[in-house]
């Protein structure tokens, strides 16, 4: 599948709202401490609506697409070689089902489901929904990239323009990187207007896609954190290239991930940030 429709599109946005309303927000503000559990670290956190989310997404699209392979965040923790099966798949689906979870188990509403469509190693769809706000961004190749509100109005994306780096507002979690990084990137970031992170890359898209903030580095390169807001920011307008001079793809997992308005505003922050092209793997 080369494509995809835009009948198709909207049935796989239904699936996410239909998840969000079974398994998500019944659960919302009254998560216990029986239904959450860590899993790499303390605040690396899994609920029993990630589960049931992810298993209830994956069930409608392979109902839809016998043939796709469903990759979902949490499958892939319990069993991290389902990521091999990425690369040669004709059609394969990439799902975060609550990204944000550690905001989603304190209460907090900043968290979002996120499904990448990938065929033959190229993202052809990528869907992020707001459970609390019932809205979603979306694109698609060639399409450009949208926020639909909940009553169903369509918006067209655009990235912030670039600017002066003293102007540029960005997504940097310093604190994620290895320690002997962490230094220079704190001092880096001092070169920006503002600099935070938010813990959920659903959230963060959002923000880059609406021209809200103007860059994110990313430690790492999940697939289901990125597959989806790379081609809504791409459609947006915006540019992104791994720290190994490639462009991101849902197969890459190597070098680290920044996201900004052009390849010239990219040079300029990964310099700010005393980054060498090439020289942070």
């Amino acid at each position: 599948m080369d494509t995809i429709t835009n009948d198709l599109l909207k049935e796989l946005m239904s699936y996410l709202r239909d998840a969000a309303a079974q398994e998500i927000l019944p659960r919302f503000r009254s998560v216990s401490s029986d239904s959450k559990r860590a899993k790499t670290t303390s605040d690396d956190i899994v609920t029993d609506a990630d589960i049931n989310c992810e298993n209830l997404i994956g069930e409608k699209l392979r109902a839809r697409l016998p043939n796709i392979t469903v990759i979902g965040e949490e499958a892939v923790s319990e069993d991290p070689t389902l990521l091999n099966r990425l690369a040669g798949a004709d059609l394969a689906a990439i799902i975060d089902p609550i990204d944000g979870t550690w905001h989603f188990a304190h209460g907090s509403p900043m968290f979002g489901s996120i499904l990448a469509i990938v065929s033959k190693g190229r993202t052809i769809a990528g869907i992020i929904h707001y459970p609390v706000l019932g809205d979603f961004l979306i694109a698609r190749p060639g399409e450009g990239a949208w926020h639909i509100a909940a009553d169903g109005a369509r918006t067209r994306l655009s990235v912030a323009e670039p600017g002066p780096l003293s102007e540029m507002h960005g997504f940097v979690p310093v604190h994620v990187f290895e320690a002997h990084k962490r230094t220079s990137l704190a001092l880096g970031v001092l070169n920006f207007m503002r600099v935070t992170s938010w813990r959920c890359s659903a959230w963060e898209y959002r923000m880059l896609a609406t021209g809200a903030m103007s860059f994110c580095f990313n430690e790492g390169m999940n697939v289901w954190d990125h597959a989806a807001g790379i081609l809504i920011h791409a459609e947006a307008g915006g540019y992104a290239e791994t720290t190994l001079g490639e462009p991101y793809r849902p197969t890459s997992t190597k070098g680290h991930l920044l996201v900004a308005p052009n390849k010239a505003s990219w040079r300029d922050i990964l310099e700010a940030l005393s980054i060498e092209p090439h020289g942070i793997g």
